[in-house]
């Protein structure tokens, strides 16, 4: 092998491994920016990319496995659950606490243990005619409690240590309170609760879009706060745009292609070379309607910036892509409706936090 052709080669696959990397600095950069724009839970947030998805991965563009969509001639979906105060037998596990006597301080243990379990809990306590949320100073009103376990959300599953720790305190508020307790069995529930995991994890999509500049041009800062206030974005503290819909819920965001984000101090020394519109899909009551907003908003910010249109890819956002992309929407959005649960519902608002 001649000098040159060695030298072809080291050169071939240095420009490989370049492409590779910004690759996955942009991923690693979505990822940061998707867990703070849409509110994910405070222990670790989730959504991830790749071709095949993953539980608590963030997915850009989206990718639909033959597993999600309903199959034709199959069972009815199941109906979705109204939103109420109820534990979901299908999101959560609970227990149910029959109390000889009331009283405040085994109540006030029981949520203080819970608090350990680092899931979202919740304590009801059987009134006069219903049953309310429980707080601290109230357990002296109950002679019958429950207790409820989320099974799934971004920040992860309910593993056999947290179940665990569940359980220890809800037998321990029985005993205090000399009464019994009805506790869910942990093998069916840690399969439930990987069952409704792998689900969540192939249908948790977000959809993107970039804006990006002309050769060596860059857009600045305020010139994008200014055109995005326009078109009906907020910035939000974390530093980036959100367009809100009914309910004040977020519909799509805007962020900065680059890695800082959009803070309002740094606003007016800030330029960058692209900007990224965001969908997250389980989210978004509406999905075809609130694309096609996010897509019209991202047409006319890109003509007011002089920009272009593109997918991740960096290839022009075409006609055929956008189509293809709206298939796999309603794809995802027919499969969680087959589940019971609906897109930008009170179900999916708890699943996708």
């Amino acid at each position: 092998m001649s000098d040159l052709q060695f030298s072809l080669i080291v050169i071939g696959v240095t420009i490989i491994g370049g492409v590779w990397l910004y690759n996955w600095v942009q991923e690693r950069n979505y990822r940061k920016r998707l867990d703070q724009a849409f509110g994910a839970a405070p222990q670790d947030v989730l959504l991830p990319g790749g071709a095949q998805p993953q539980a608590g991965a963030s997915r850009v563009e989206p990718v639909v496995p033959a597993s999600v969509a309903p199959a034709a001639g199959g069972s009815a979906p199941a109906p979705a659950r109204p939103a109420g105060q109820d534990p979901d037998p299908d999101l959560d596990c609970s227990a149910e606490i029959e109390a000889a006597t009331a009283a405040e301080g085994p109540v006030d243990e029981l949520l203080s243990k819970l608090a350990d379990c680092g899931r979202p809990v919740r304590v009801q306590g059987f009134g006069a005619e219903a049953w309310e949320e429980v707080t601290r100073g109230r357990g002296a009103r109950y002679h019958r409690l429950r207790v409820a376990l989320q099974l799934v959300n971004r920040s992860g599953t309910v593993n056999a240590a947290q179940l665990g720790i569940f359980c220890d305190a809800a037998r321990a508020c029985a005993q205090k309170l000399k009464g019994r307790v009805a506790l869910p069995d942990p093998e069916a529930v840690l399969k439930a609760a990987h069952d409704l995991d792998a689900f969540c994890s192939n249908v948790d999509v977000a959809i993107g879009v970039n804006i990006v500049a002309e050769g060596n041009a860059a857009f600045s800062g305020t010139r994008i706060r200014e055109l995005a206030e326009a078109a009906g974005f907020t910035l939000e503290p974390e530093g980036v745009f959100h367009y809100r819909g009914g309910r004040r819920r977020t519909l799509f965001t805007l962020d900065n292609h680059q890695p800082a984000p959009f803070l309002p101090e740094r606003l007016k020394g800030l330029s960058t070379q692209g900007v990224t519109l965001m969908l997250d899909v389980p989210r978004v009551a509406d999905g075809p309607a609130a694309l096609d907003r996010m897509l019209e908003v991202a047409r006319e910010l890109a003509a007011a910036l002089g920009g272009r249109l593109v997918d991740d890819n960096r290839a022009p956002l075409s006609e055929a892509g956008i189509a293809h992309i709206r298939e796999q929407l309603q794809t995802i959005n027919a499969a969680l409706a087959a589940r019971g649960i609906t897109a930008g519902g009170e179900r999916a608002l708890r699943l996708f936090s």
